[in-house]
C-alpha cells in the first residue's frame, strides 16, 4: 500500500485527477490525505469535494483555512469574500450532507509516523500535544454544537499558547495554530499579517519550523498553506502547497517505509489566478 499526500487543491479538481492518474492511485490499496484547503478559489471546488469523498474510506483530507471559511459562509458566520468559488456547493441539492461530511474532518492526523497538518504545529507542542488538542477542536466541530463555535471561532487573539487557557480562546488559538501559522517568536507568539516566503520574517518572529527548540524536530512533520515557502523538502519537514491555483503545481508526495522517506510527483495546474488573501 502506498501513501499518498497531496498538498492545497483550492478546487483545482482537473489537476487533482490528473495527478492522481500519474501516481497510479488505487483506492483498493493506496491511502490519500489531502493537506487542507480542499475547496476555495479554484474553478471547481464542488468536484474535487466530491472526488475526495467518492474514494471513501480510502481518502482524508484535514481542514484547512479555507475549508472552514466554508462551513462558515454556509451558515452566515462569514461573508463570501469577493474571490471566493464556494457558491456551487452552497447551492448543491447535497449541500447539508457535503457539509456535514466536511466538519467530519481531522485538523491534524499521524500516518507512517509523519505529523501531518495544514499549516503548523506551535514550537511549543509536542507531536502527542498536536493530536489531543486537534482533537479537542474535532470533538465540538463533530458535535451538537458547532454552528455556535464557529461564530466564536475568528479572531487573532489570544496568540500565545498557555496550557491554563479554556473555553473558546483555547479552541480559536488550536485552531489558527493548525489552518493559519506561518510565523511566530521563538515564544510561540503567532503573527497572521505576513504571507511572504520565509526569507522576509516580520521582525522578531521565524518561520515556525525553525524556532530552536521545537518540540516536533524529531517527527517528521508534512503540511501545506504556504504557497510563498518555496520548496522546503527535508527529512523530518516536506511542504507541500506549491501554489496550483496561483499557476504553480499540484504536488503528491509517496511516503516511503523508511522514516523520513518520501518522493514528490507534480502536475502543472492550468487554473491561474492572481494571488489573493489565503
Amino acid at each position: 500500500m502506498s501513501l499518498y499526500l497531496i498538498g492545497d487543491v483550492q478546487g483545482c479538481d482537473e489537476a487533482l485527477g490528473r495527478l492522481l492518474d500519474t501516481v497510479g492511485f488505487s483506492p483498493s490499496r493506496d491511502r490519500l490525505v489531502v493537506m487542507g484547503d480542499l475547496v476555495n478559489r479554484g474553478p471547481a471546488s464542488l468536484a474535487a469535494m466530491r472526488r475526495i469523498m467518492a474514494l471513501g474510506h480510502s481518502a482524508q483530507t484535514l481542514l484547512g483555512n479555507h475549508d472552514l471559511h466554508l462551513l462558515a459562509t454556509a451558515h452566515g458566520v462569514r461573508k463570501p469574500h469577493r474571490h471566493d468559488t464556494l457558491q456551487e456547493i452552497l447551492a448543491a441539492p447535497d449541500r447539508d450532507a457535503l457539509l456535514d461530511w466536511l466538519r467530519q474532518r481531522p485538523l491534524a492526523l499521524m500516518e507512517r509516523g509523519w505529523l501531518l497538518v495544514h499549516a503548523g504545529v506551535l514550537p511549543q507542542w509536542s507531536a502527542t500535544d498536536a493530536l489531543e488538542l486537534a482533537h479537542e477542536v474535532e470533538t465540538v466541530l463533530q458535535g451538537p454544537d458547532w454552528v455556535d463555535f464557529l461564530h466564536r471561532m475568528y479572531g487573532n487573539t489570544p496568540a500565545r499558547w498557555v496550557p491554563t487557557l479554556d473555553g473558546a480562546d483555547r479552541l480559536r488559538l488550536i485552531v489558527n495554530a493548525f489552518t493559519r501559522l506561518r510565523f511566530c517568536t521563538p515564544d510561540g507568539t503567532m503573527e497572521f499579517a505576513t504571507k511572504s516566503a520565509a526569507a522576509a520574517p516580520p521582525e522578531g518572529h521565524l518561520p515556525w519550523y525553525a524556532v530552536p527548540g521545537r518540540r516536533t524536530a524529531d517527527v517528521p512533520v508534512a503540511f501545506g498553506h504556504w504557497s510563498t515557502l518555496g520548496s522546503l523538502r527535508e527529512p523530518n519537514l516536506l511542504a507541500l502547497d506549491t501554489g496550483c491555483v496561483w499557476g504553480g503545481c499540484l504536488t503528491a508526495a509517496r511516503i516511503g517505509t523508511v522514516r523520513g522517506e518520501f518522493e514528490c510527483i507534480e502536475v502543472r495546474c492550468a487554473q491561474a489566478q492572481a494571488p489573493g488573501a489565503d
